[in-house]
């Protein structure tokens, strides 16, 4: 596979920020891509060896289209994730007054994260949204709009000025982005991990999410993100992406994902991955009766019954 990294571009998102982060970023082509499908669509057909896109924010939750993108067509699995804190510029072209603002533009993700401010600043302004917020500095540098969203390190890249700084309704806001590849095996775990899997249920009647929920809340495997998603059956016809804390070879989780295959339709594997907001030595200690040491102990159990030793 070519030594190359596609991300949501162009050049001066969050994403190729947050991409640069990445230590094996150094070593690394990186090819921006006009939107997470492409970026995605280039890992499967072989042009990129992996593809960097946003997946969560802490304000509005899951990506949609990164899910969405996730959950159907050629599987492909998470391997790494990076959380990027998140604040906005006002980018407008050299002179632009506040009271000359009558178009603003960003990604449909940027407009939560900015609305109060957008409210009170600029409460006629008329919103448009872009490919991605750099995308929409670059509209703004061809006059297509009078002010872009965007990080404040787009402006230079842009031609742009930064007419206000550090606009943000919700304070330590954050994104979370994911480096996605074409499956393999995934990484050893590190004791501080993060599985991803895609849930179909089989039908719908009373109880079918408990059900679910239930082959992870019996082991203690403790939710980080349950996110439905229309399947595009029909009404009512939904599909869960979760995320849980643990590794695919922890006893636990490994027993969970063989109770969900069972009474599912289908089970999607998005990988297990170190997760970037903990090190090992923070995670908290298992509840009682879930550690894979006790797992291990009641399998032996069962053995020693089975050949008549207990």
């Amino acid at each position: 596979m070519p030594a190359s990294y596609a991300y949501l571009g162009p050049e001066g998102t969050f994403t190729e920020v947050a991409l640069r982060t990445l230590p094996e970023a150094a070593v690394r082509e990186l090819i921006p891509y006009v939107s997470v499908q492409s970026a995605l669509d280039a890992v499967r057909v072989g042009e990129a060896e992996a593809a960097f896109v946003p997946i969560e924010n802490s304000v509005e939750g899951g990506i949609t289209t990164t899910l969405d993108e996730l959950v159907a067509g050629t599987p492909l699995m998470i391997y790494r994730e990076v959380l990027l804190s998140i604040t906005f510029a006002l980018l407008v072209r050299p002179g632009t007054k506040l009271s000359d603002i009558k178009t603003v533009t960003a990604h449909p993700a940027a407009q939560p994260q900015v609305r109060n401010w957008l409210a009170t600043h600029l409460p006629d302004a008329h919103w448009e949204s872009a490919a991605s917020n750099a995308d929409g500095a670059r509209l703004v540098q061809e006059g297509r709009y009078d002010a872009a969203f965007a990080g404040e390190f787009a402006a230079a890249r842009y031609g742009l000025e930064a007419l206000e700084t550090n606009i943000h309704d919700a304070e330590n806001a954050q994104t979370r982005f994911v480096l996605v590849g074409r499956p393999a095996r995934p990484a050893a775990p590190t004791g501080a991990d993060k599985t991803s899997v895609v849930l179909w249920q089989r039908d719908d009647h009373p109880g079918t999410l408990r059900d679910l929920l239930g082959e992870f809340a019996s082991r203690g495997i403790n939710l980080m993100l349950l996110q439905s998603r229309p399947t595009g059956a029909g009404i009512g016809n939904y599909c869960f992406c979760i995320d849980a804390e643990g590794h695919i070879s922890d006893r636990r989780m490994a027993e969970a994902l063989m109770g969900l295959k069972r009474i599912c339709l289908q089970v999607r594997f998005l990988g297990s991955y170190p997760r970037a907001e903990v090190r090992p030595g923070e995670v908290r200690p298992p509840f009682p009766g879930t550690s894979d040491a006790e797992f291990a102990d009641a399998a032996d159990w069962v053995a020693r019954c089975q050949d008549g030793r207990f």
